[in-house]
């Protein structure tokens, strides 16, 4: 009997999450693990509210008191989740280039042109180059982890922080799509002169020759430029507004995920920023927007999704902000990352179990 199978045996998921142990409580190192979290602790551009940083750490604390018995997925925790350790010099840097960019905002904000100012300019060029830099760390780290046949997913930080993520997929797949949930479309070019703005995380993201479209869900938020990349390039873009009038007038979220995920190509990774679901779910988010979908409409749709024939090759969760006096963004968010770690188990033929069905007649 294997170690893995020794502490599957030994280990009583009804009790509280091990206080010394990785992700959800979970006795397994990081080789007796199916599933390998990257968390990214950055947030250098945000121009609103700020905490994404601390989202890794919050959702990991929270996590523990995470009942493993999923109703859908109740032999995912066997499989074994962990999470990874961020580089030290992640969370220094994003707080030492935040810093920085907090001038450049300023002076934009007062209609100021920053090339006129060298000093300004010097430190947009080095927030961009870091940005860079960190972007090649987080596609090793993400890269690191695929070679050793782990399936591998992302915890942000800020919407940024996805794109080495996606960088790395692309080394491995010839072509793959992203869904995205969000309140905002993250199409602008370099917003505010920050070329990795979180703004920009799927303009960028249409750079990589591999990803062929991008399907958005839950937009409410977005400004001309925005606009005219969606409708030019490979970006279909189902509106709260749109999806909420279909639904006004008679059309059932089944199938308006039937028709989503059908948009979709062969290939996907999620990309779900926490801010896409109604703001009283995780209200510390940095953007908060009215409208939105349900917790319940989110995890419907991307298990409507795991259980078609697409193939689900990777997620990123992100924009999880703790709040100063609870954990509640926190533990929303460490359930939507269980789920999510479920769908994206089951999509790669791993055993987790059957649903459980309470209402039997």
């Amino acid at each position: 009997m294997s170690t893995k199978e020794q502490k599957i045996l030994n280990f009583d998921p009804s009790q509280p999450g091990l206080a010394d142990a990785t992700v959800f409580g979970l006795p397994f190192t990081a080789e007796e693990s199916e599933i390998v979290i990257v968390p990214v602790p950055w947030e250098v551009t945000v121009s609103y509210g700020a905490g994404a940083s601390e989202g890794p750490d919050a959702v990991m604390e929270a996590s523990f008191q995470v009942d493993l018995q999923h109703q859908e997925f109740p032999d995912l925790w066997k499989l074994g989740m962990y999470m990874d350790e961020a580089p030290e010099q992640w969370a220094k840097n994003s707080d030492k280039y935040k810093a920085m960019a907090q001038p450049i905002i300023e002076a934009l904000e007062s209609g100021e042109d920053v090339e006129t100012f060298p000093a300004l300019q010097a430190d947009l060029d080095q927030i961009n180059k870091a940005c860079t830099a960190m972007n090649a760390e987080v596609k090793n780290r993400v890269l690191h982890w695929m070679d050793q046949g782990k399936l591998v997913a992302l915890l942000g930080g800020d919407h940024s922080t996805p794109l080495g993520y996606y960088q790395a997929l692309a080394t491995k797949h010839d072509s793959f799509g992203i869904l995205h949930l969000d309140a905002h479309m993250d199409l602008r070019i370099a917003y505010e002169g920050f070329t990795y703005s979180h703004a920009s995380i799927m303009y960028n993201a249409l750079q990589i020759p591999q990803i062929s479209k991008i399907v958005q869900v839950g937009i409410r938020d977005f400004c001309e430029q925005e606009a005219e990349v969606a409708l030019k390039d490979r970006v279909l873009v189902h509106t709260d507004m749109d999806l909420k009038q279909e639904t006004f007038e008679g059309k059932t979220w089944k199938d308006q995920c039937d028709a989503i995920i059908e948009s979709l190509p062969q290939k996907v990774t999620i990309s779900f920023d926490i801010d896409g679901m109604y703001p009283w779910y995780c209200p510390n988010t940095g953007t908060p927007v009215p409208g939105g979908f349900s917790f319940e409409q989110a995890t419907y749709l991307l298990s409507r999704l795991a259980a078609t024939d697409k193939e689900i090759i990777g997620f990123d969760l992100v924009e999880v902000a703790p709040g100063d006096s609870d954990d509640w963004d926190g533990n929303v968010g460490a359930r939507m990352l269980f789920h999510m770690c479920g769908v994206l188990a089951k999509s790669n033929k791993r055993p987790v179990g059957n649903k459980i069905v309470f209402n039997r007649k």
